[in-house]
């Protein structure tokens, strides 16, 4: 298939591009089509069966015409399972953005999620071809009772084949995602899994705490008993054990879930934790432009009709007052190690120091040992590590007090 020249996007005049994003911001594309729905997904997602993929990529594509950065920073592939497409579905996609945005001219990173059921090595060289560079496979868990439960559609033979495959292909940047604090789990079970995850050499793992989120069935497992939490202490325990292990085999933790060797760290998910711009296109994707958030519709159907007949797929906008935004930018940002300082989140924030209100909640935390201070960097101390959400929380009621503006 031939490639489309890169060039600006048809049709944008002027007027039409003080609408768009700064050339540069980084850039996110939704695919929300899986294999089936995992049972404790929250995230907008459907089963791929009987949907006409190439008719939601060409809204897709549509959308970025009006929308996308040019020369965006960072390209995330997420979903959804993007290594669902088709190799030909995948170069519509990827060729089709590159000729309105140029990303493989300026992305300094290109992202794809993938799960192993729909990623062999001629998917991998594809996509790596079309200028994707760093691959993030979803094993989730080295048991297949447990990949059941979860209602995954593959097995654990299948994650080590698609990280071969990867590899195979070319793959020099390539993450593993895992699951801990699942139903029947134990302390020496996981660390043995962990090791022999890392035995493989992926340059980036993601270690999530199992969560209960609404409108998943696992919540409502949760609620009717079919379910139960592991107990906080084991919880906990679990996640010491995570940060150990990944230290002692040289990944650095840079984030509370996310660990990587040098130089391997994500950085379209950094510039989320800075509270930096970004734009989302697809069905449900998110955006932050200035100060501003929008949301485009949930459904497929409805996205492709909103831009079949010349609409926005946005359906909400929000833009946060000075406090609320600076109390975010508390909250994300010392989920990071590096922290960050007063000053730089005021600046992300857009937020003046006569009303910052976050330096109290902060020296407060600092007095409980939850945080710690390095030459004016607030960070959360090891003792505040496994809190992230309830420090998060004493910032976002700080900021709760800023208005909302439309």
């Amino acid at each position: 298939m031939a490639r489309p020249q890169a060039g600006p996007p048809p049709g944008v005049g002027d007027g039409d591009r003080a609408e768009r994003a700064q050339d540069g911001t980084p850039l996110y594309v939704h695919l929300p089509f899986c294999a089936a729905k995992c049972h404790y997904c929250d995230f907008f997602s459907v089963a791929a069966e009987g949907h006409d993929r190439g008719a939601l990529i060409d809204a897709i594509l549509r959308e970025a015409r009006a929308r996308a950065p040019w020369h965006p920073h960072t390209v995330y592939l997420g979903g959804g399972t993007p290594s669902l497409l088709s190799i030909p579905e995948l170069e519509c996609l990827l060729d089709g953005l590159h000729a309105c945005t140029g990303f493989r001219d300026s992305a300094v990173e290109v992202s794809a999620e993938c799960n192993p059921e729909s990623l062999d090595e001629a998917k991998a060289r594809a996509l790596l071809g079309l200028g994707v560079g760093r691959l993030s496979i979803g094993f989730q868990s080295l048991s297949d009772e447990v990949l059941q439960l979860f209602g995954r559609v593959h097995s654990v033979a299948d994650s080590f084949r698609a990280f071969d495959a990867a590899r195979a292909a070319g793959a020099a940047n390539v993450n593993v995602d895992l699951i801990f604090a699942v139903p029947g789990q134990n302390l020496e079970g996981w660390t043995a899994d962990l090791n022999r995850v890392l035995d493989l050499g992926p340059d980036h793992l993601s270690a999530y705490n199992l969560t209960f989120e609404e409108e998943t069935l696992f919540r409502r497992w949760l609620e009717e008993g079919r379910l139960a939490k592991q107990p906080e202490e084991l919880e906990l325990a679990l996640f010491h054990a995570t940060r150990d292990v990944a230290a002692e085999r040289g990944y650095h933790a840079y984030e509370i879930s996310n660990f990587a060797l040098t130089g391997r760290h994500c950085s379209h998910n950094v510039n989320y934790w800075r509270n930096g711009p970004y734009v989302g296109l697809g069905p449900s994707a998110v955006s932050k432009v200035g100060w501003r958030r929008s949301g485009n519709i949930k459904g497929v159907a409805s996205y492709r009709a909103r831009i079949d007949e010349g609409q926005s797929a946005r359906v909400w906008d929000e833009e946060l007052g000075p406090r609320e935004r600076l109390a975010e930018t508390w909250w994300l940002g010392l989920r990071l190690a590096e922290g960050l300082a007063p000053e730089d989140a005021r600046a992300r924030s857009g937020c003046a120091a006569e009303q910052d209100a976050s330096l109290d909640v902060a020296e407060a935390l600092l007095r409980d040992g939850l945080l710690e201070r390095d030459a004016g960097r607030f960070r959360l101390s090891p003792r505040g590590l496994p809190l992230g959400d309830f420090v998060a929380r004493k910032f976002l009621q700080a900021g709760h007090a800023g208005s909302r503006v439309s």
